[in-house]
């Protein structure tokens, strides 16, 4: 028979695992209304949480103006405002997955730069509770308290009625039919549009409805209540974005499991990381779900293939112009005082992580929101090999500390590589995402692992102007790497994959291997960049390489040119610019804007090698050269006239 303790943590893991299926269940709602998953549900939550603090605690609205106003009002307006100003527009042309996550992340990362410049990054503990935990009935021993019964009942009360409506109502037909074939049924008659805001508002109000009731229990900042409301997509990922009764199961599994775990005690190493598991249960298990193959998406949500823009901003300003500017402003620091040139320190470095996500994404088409975990983990490494904590490694220097770091970062990228091989678009940026958020909770917050990492800087590099003057030569190194991964036959082969993935194929394109190359050099650059940071900083944060700044620098490449070099350099100058001219968010709400604005601007085709657009056959050379069946060297040609004109048809971007 089950011990009382157990009972009553099984009753405190409801409450938790009903706060996650709420995001779970709006998740679903808005995917099966609209076919997005809503990256920005956990921004929407944390916007929500403060404005519920900001009308009680700051303005002292009485609670349950204060809650309506918040949850029945704001929550559901973000929701249709996103609509109607961002995804409608995407909808009717029918747009691909890649630009659709785009699009969610620009979201996300507007609505927490706003967050942050209007409440700071500062965390604040007196979040308004929605219920109290005030004690109902205690039959033999066991606790049941108000909050629990309450959640619990909310997110019954809710599965129950979206049930009801999608199977017994006019209304469920429709959003049946509108995700089944929008364009016909808007022949038939019905208002797909309308289909669309119900969703998104649904989705947005059980966001809202899960940061209120999260937030008492957590520190509120615009960090941390986002990403732990990402986590909870373990739950919708789990119910193969489709069915409200296996997510509520999960999340309630999960909910309860996790408060299990903090009943098992250890001793020494094993139970700090049983701490660390118990804590972080919901992102294990997002990666779990994310490797199970089927599991990640539905069919219709990988795209074929994947290309997105060389930059709106980058199509406006003739190349000369675009690579002088960008040189000019990675030497201005150089003729600046001690103090401010310390402030723009950061910029080369950071210019080598997002020339990694430009090498992946760019230039091999494959979405990659986990490299803000990369460059952690090379400030981590340089950290520990240049303290002596590594065990058999003697005390390193800062440099080879760093190169070491480095090669051994490198081969992690397979870890993602490998999982890439068999998938594309949503599936592909929920497994990059999870990996990410993995490190970033299992290793960068775990004091075991990040004590005794030493970032000092000695010698020559203790000079902020001499290390400043490293950091540049390293990125003009990593730079003419590059441009020659981007030139010859491995350009045109990349080239080929990101355009048309089952073209190359068939031309003799060895695709895996060739995202195993671009995830590895991905890794390498990240680890750099990250190192550098480290060194930098002259010490290791974790918040430094937060998986939502990750997400903030993934959408600042997409502005400023997700194909080009010189527009990852740019991005970065520009990040640290504002970062070190203006309040914390500023620069986020910037990208935010920016990244929603690009779809507005004069379009541009993505990248293509240096030299004469090559044939289908010249592509096959490049890649080592086979024989062709008739099918394949008919595909070859059609590639060789234009497979990026074609890709959209398959779901890529223009």
């Amino acid at each position: 028979m089950a011990t009382p303790l157990v009972l009553d943590l099984a009753v405190a893991g409801v409450t938790v695992g009903s706060a996650a299926a709420l995001s779970g269940v709006g998740l679903v709602v808005c995917y099966r209304a609209t076919g997005v998953l809503n990256l920005a549900q956990g921004a929407v939550a944390m916007v929500t949480a403060y404005a519920l603090r900001q009308t009680v605690v700051v303005w002292h609205w009485p609670r349950l103006a204060a809650i309506a106003a918040c949850v029945l009002v704001l929550a559901p307006g973000l929701g249709v405002l996103m609509d109607v100003a961002v995804f409608r527009r995407l909808q009717r042309r029918g747009a691909g997955t890649a630009e659709t996550l785009a699009a969610g992340v620009a979201v996300f990362v507007l609505l927490v730069g706003a967050a942050a410049l209007l409440w700071g990054l500062s965390s604040r503990g007196d979040a308004p509770v929605l219920v109290p935990a005030r004690l109902l009935v205690a039959p033999g021993g066991l606790r049941l308290t108000l909050d629990t019964v309450v959640d619990l009942g909310i997110v019954l009360v809710l599965t129950a009625g979206v049930g009801a409506v999608s199977r017994w109502t006019p209304f469920g037909t429709t959003v049946r039919a509108v995700v089944d074939n929008r364009r016909l049924a808007e022949l038939a008659g019905m208002d797909a549009d309308e289909v669309a805001s119900v969703g998104w508002a649904f989705g947005a109000f059980t966001a809202g409805l899960t940061g209120v009731l999260l937030a008492p229990g957590l520190r509120l900042d615009p960090y941390g209540l986002p990403l732990l409301v990402m986590e909870t997509m373990a739950v919708a990922v789990a119910a193969g974005l489709r069915s409200l009764p296996l997510a509520v199961a999960a999340a309630l599994a999960l909910g309860i499991g996790q408060s299990e775990l903090t009943a098992v005690h250890l001793s020494g190493r094993p139970e700090e990381l049983l701490q660390a598991v118990s804590a972080n249960l919901f992102v294990l298990a997002l990666v779990v779900v994310v490797l199970i193959p089927g599991r990640s998406a539905a069919p219709a949500e990988t795209a074929s293939g994947l290309l997105l823009p060389g930059g709106r901003l980058r199509a406006a300003v003739p190349r000369a112009v675009f690579l002088g500017g960008a040189a000019v402003l990675l030497l201005i620091p150089l003729l600046l005082r001690a103090d401010d040139l310390r402030q723009l320190l950061p910029g080369p470095a950071l210019a080598l992580v997002l020339l990694s996500i430009v090498v992946v994404t760019g230039y091999g088409g494959q979405i990659s929101l986990g490299q803000a975990g990369y460059a952690g983990l090379g400030a981590l490494l340089t950290g520990a090999l240049s303290g002596g904590t590594v065990p058999g490694v003697p005390v390193l220097s800062a440099p080879l500390a760093l190169a070491l770091a480095v090669l051994v970062c490198a081969p992690l990228g397979l870890l993602v590589g490998r999982p890439a091989i068999r998938r594309r678009g949503l599936a592909l940026a929920l497994t990059t995402f999870a990996l990410g958020t993995a490190v970033s909770r299992l290793v960068f917050q775990q004091p075991y692992l990040t004590d005794g990492a030493v970032l000092d800087r000695t010698g020559a590099w203790a000079d902020d102007r001499f290390f400043y003057g490293v950091e540049l030569a390293l990125l003009g190194a990593a730079l003419l790497l590059v441009r020659a991964l981007r030139r010859g036959r491995t350009g045109r082969a990349l080239g080929a994959m990101r355009d048309h993935e089952p073209a190359a194929y068939a031309c003799g394109v060895r695709v895996p291997r060739l995202k195993l190359l671009a995830f590895t050099a991905g890794a390498a650059l990240a680890a750099l960049g990250g190192g550098l940071l480290g060194l930098g900083a002259q010490a290791f944060d974790p918040d430094a390489f937060d998986p939502v700044l990750g997400l903030v620098w993934f959408a600042a490449v997409v502005v400023f040119g997700a194909g080009s070099a010189s527009g990852a350099v740019l991005a970065a100058v520009a990040l640290t610019a504002v970062d070190a001219a203006t309040a914390p968010g500023v620069s986020a709400a910037v990208v935010g804007v920016l990244a929603l604005l690009r779809g507005r601007l004069p379009a541009q085709r993505g990248p293509a090698p240096h030299g004469p657009r090559p044939t289908g056959a010249a592509v096959a050379a490049g890649a080592g050269r086979v024989r062709l069946s008739p099918r394949g060297r008919e595909l070859a040609g059609r590639t060789g006239r234009g497979p990026a004109g074609r890709a959209r048809q398959h779901g890529g971007l223009q």
